[in-house]
């Protein structure tokens, strides 16, 4: 098995998500008290909020890549980003090592291919829904046009995942606030819901939905099993 490297921290309630999935993913594989093999990199996600906050990603990816040269130094075969988000700095952290890192956006991409989205809604950080590193992997590689909601909605979404998810604060009213937003934006023509940052499937689930929704945190632990599960 090769040996699964983690960014995680960003922030550690969505990382300790990734490490169930990967190791449940493992047992349901292989049987027995088979488990994935992993490296994790947890950073102090205050850190990484500071300098999101004033925009200072130059910052950023200094410490994106830092923490993946020691993760490379320390065994890992490949990278996974625990973040939608941080894929902001993707390439440059790819950029800075000799192991794959094994984008989101590209795990997430054949599900709504395979369920026929072409218009799918994106809630996620307002970084990740109104700057194109996401988006465009998207539509320029996958063929896939996302759709955002309106300002208003995407301060709020936002809102709800730094000031409770990455809190592990989970309210009510906040599910019913993101059900109605998906709501209108279906009628307005999205065929599906991604879930684009990794912090919303702790708040709602495809249950909720009448349209296909995509984990992407699902999605991209599965992506890198399958990746430390492979031969040669």
């Amino acid at each position: 098995m090769k040996t699964i490297g983690l960014l995680g921290g960003m922030s550690w309630e969505s990382t300790v998500t990734y490490y169930q999935f990967l190791n449940r993913m493992a047992r349901e594989k292989l049987g027995g008290l088979h488990s994935a093999q992993c490296l994790i990199w947890s950073f102090d996600f205050a850190e990484i909020e500071a300098a999101q906050a004033s925009g200072d990603w130059d910052r950023a990816t200094d410490m994106m890549v830092n923490a993946a040269r020691q993760l490379e130094r320390g065994g890992a075969d490949c990278l996974v980003i625990c973040t939608n988000t941080m894929h902001k700095m993707a390439g440059d952290v790819e950029a800075s090592v000799n192991i794959p890192l094994l984008h989101i956006a590209d795990a997430t991409a054949p599900s709504i291919t395979e369920n026929g989205c072409k218009t799918p809604l994106l809630l996620a950080t307002g970084y990740t829904m109104e700057q194109d590193f996401y988006k465009g992997n998207l539509k320029d590689i996958h063929g896939i046009d996302v759709r955002v909601p309106d300002a208003d909605d995407r301060t709020e979404i936002h809102r709800i995942i730094y000031e409770e998810l990455c809190k592990g604060e989970i309210w009510a009213d906040s599910k019913q606030t993101l059900l109605e937003i998906v709501a209108k934006e279906h009628e307005a023509g999205a065929d599906g819901v991604i879930f684009g940052c990794t912090e919303i499937g702790l708040l709602v689930s495809a249950d909720d939905f009448s349209i296909p929704s995509f984990d992407t945190t699902t999605l991209h632990a599965r992506a890198a099993l399958k990746f430390a599960l492979e031969t040669g």
